[in-house]
């Protein structure tokens, strides 16, 4: 451990992560990504709004931060708000991202296979 002190704020949110058994690298990437959000907004994270917290997933956006990166992010604030702050609101205010989703490769080399066999076919035989 190290002799840095640690924000009640810290504090509380891993004493709550604690008691929820989380493992350690769900706790440590939560500490990550609410300290990148208490960065960005330049001030206690007990004290942001519901604008901070849509600016902050704009920028996440606007900076090219990957879908499953940002909806990890967003599990962490909403842990973060709902559990440790007990501000329901700006839980609400979080919106994770919709991944679209991806034929497998298989089913893409199936129809891709299908396709060009059709184009073989004749119609008079």
């Amino acid at each position: 451990m190290t002799d840095k002190a640690i924000s009640p704020l810290r504090r509380r949110l891993i004493e709550d992560m604690t008691i929820r058994r989380l493992s350690p690298n769900t706790q440590h990437q939560y500490i990550r990504h609410v300290k990148s959000f208490a960065d960005f907004v330049g001030r206690s994270p007990d004290k942001t709004t519901a604008e901070d917290v849509h600016r902050y997933q704009l920028h996440l956006g606007s900076i090219g931060t990957t879908i499953p990166t940002v909806n990890a992010g967003d599990g962490a604030l909403r842990f973060f708000f709902k559990v440790t702050l007990k501000r329901r609101d700006l839980a609400d205010a979080v919106v994770s991202v919709r991944e679209p989703r991806r034929l497998p490769v298989v089913l893409v080399e199936a129809t891709e296979i299908l396709y060009q066999t059709s184009a073989c076919v004749r119609e008079d035989h």
